[in-house]
């Protein structure tokens, strides 16, 4: 695999944390959570002190693993998905010249990381843009781009994952971060994936990464007819929360030919 360029895992922009769309804002989030493992840190110290060795060695053990738990979802936030996705992109071996669409782009980590990977080409974000506790909104995404110097090849547009309002075939690549997931059941899952092949020309490819429902993802390809599809987990970058939650990644290529 060709090793990545430098500033796709380095990016300039603001992209927050990852977070749900519960309006709590993310400082909130966080200062509960601390607290909540300083209870338990404490809690493991006072057990031991009262001469309950093994209540507090599992008091002990659970204030580990929901610090740990937070560090990884912080640094999966920070640094890991770029990580992750520069080597998936790299992976793809673009020529420059591609047209790729990002569905569910949010503030634009991975749309961005690709649009430097397309400097004659374009990079397309869709989003319904719902507010969430990081402040996700497309004027975000746009200073993002700026700042990323590659605003001159980015398009937005607010759009449901669900009904692409493009034309069939009109992307060379297509991809998704942790997005699919939050879609309202599987229907509207399923219906993503069938968008997304849709709009993909013959023998672009597609590149899903999501914390869940990935078999499912692979399997709908499969039974629509794409070609080449896998499902794998990636390595500890990916991780969301130790590997409690770990990303799992879905490929697949439009076949050139109807079946």
């Amino acid at each position: 695999m060709s090793t990545p360029p430098p500033e796709l895992a380095r990016p300039h922009g603001r992209y927050g944390v990852d977070g749900d769309y519960r309006l709590i804002p993310a400082p909130v989030v966080f200062g509960g959570y601390l607290l909540v493992c300083l209870a338990a840190a404490v809690s493991a110290v006072v057990l031991l002190f009262a001469g309950r060795v093994l209540a507090a060695v599992v008091g002990g053990v659970v204030a580990l693993t929901l610090i740990g738990a937070g560090t990884s979802v912080l640094r999966y936030s920070r640094r890991g998905k770029f990580e992750v996705w520069a080597r998936l992109l790299t992976a793809l071996g673009l020529r420059g010249d591609e047209r790729v669409l990002d569905l569910g782009c949010g503030r634009g980590a991975v749309l961005l990381a690709a649009a430097k990977l397309v400097p004659r080409g374009s990079a397309v974000g869709v989003d319904i843009w719902r507010p969430d506790q990081t402040g996700n909104c497309a004027r975000a995404t746009w200073d993002n781009a700026e700042a990323e110097g590659v605003a001159e090849r980015v398009e937005l547009h607010t759009m449901d994952m669900t009904a692409l309002r493009f034309p069939e075939a009109s992307f060379d690549v297509v991809v998704s971060s942790l997005a699919i997931h939050n879609l309202p059941g599987n229907t509207a899952r399923d219906s993503a994936i069938d968008e997304a092949l849709r709009v993909l020309r013959p023998g672009g490819r597609l590149v899903v990464a999501d914390i869940g429902f990935t078999r499912r993802y692979a399997a709908r390809l499969r039974q629509r007819g794409a070609g080449e599809v896998t499902r794998r987990s990636v390595d500890w970058r990916g991780w969301w929360g130790l590997p409690l939650l770990r990303t799992y990644v879905v490929t697949a290529t439009k076949p050139v030919t109807a079946h």
